[in-house]
């Protein structure tokens, strides 16, 4: 019996690994994305929409209904890690059946109090920088500082109900028009450079 505990401890240790590696790699792609896409207001809309469905999905994984969660392999793999586990921890205590049995209950209070709470707040902190300041493009802000006359200062922007300032440089044309930006203009987001935090704005 001893073999199939160690097989599971094996199989659950590997699948979430790999699906743990996967998962962060789709939401790194999918803020890549995002920062290259923001051509225009509708794209600004439908990355906020896409975010936010990322989120909900991170958030809302766990269904309550047991016959569809255990369909989840990382349900699966989170219960035979746990089972795996206790079952080589315990063979030395119990044995057949009642082994089997404390193992699995084991494995699937380690899947329902450990590793989904600990799964969930990962996804969620992973996914947030694609919701950052790629997706404030469009957005309205307001200068924290009086532009200097390259027509830069601090800005605060709204992200993910913070407010953070970052540095704002006028657009072109208000540059040459020699636009004066007191503190406390409100401005708008016209490009966003999220690999030098800073952005391009123009006084609305």
């Amino acid at each position: 019996m001893m073999d199939i505990y160690l097989t599971a401890l094996a199989l659950g240790g590997v699948g979430l690994v790999g699906m743990a590696v996967g998962g962060f790699g789709r939401h790194g792609h999918a803020g890549h994305t995002g920062h290259t896409g923001h051509a225009g207001h509708a794209g600004h809309a439908h990355g906020g929409a896409q975010a936010g469905h990322s989120h909900g999905s991170a958030s809302s994984e766990g269904p309550t209904n047991p016959l569809v969660a255990l369909m989840s392999p990382r349900v699966l793999f989170s219960v035979l890690l746990g089972l795996g586990t206790a079952g080589t921890v315990l063979q030395n205590i119990l044995s057949g059946p009642l082994l089997f049995s404390a193992s699995l209950g084991i494995g699937i209070l380690f899947e329902r109090l450990l590793v989904a709470p600990l799964w969930n707040f990962a996804f969620r902190f992973a996914s947030n920088p694609a919701a950052t300041l790629e997706g404030s493009l469009m957005d309205e802000a307001t200068a924290v500082t009086t532009f200097d006359k390259n027509g830069q200062g601090l800005i605060a922007v709204e992200l993910d109900g913070q407010m953070v300032q970052i540095l704002g440089t006028l657009q072109a044309g208000d540059r040459e028009m020699n636009v004066k930006v007191p503190a406390g203009s409100k401005l708008r987001i016209q490009d966003v450079d999220a690999a030098r935090n800073r952005c391009t704005v123009s006084l609305i």
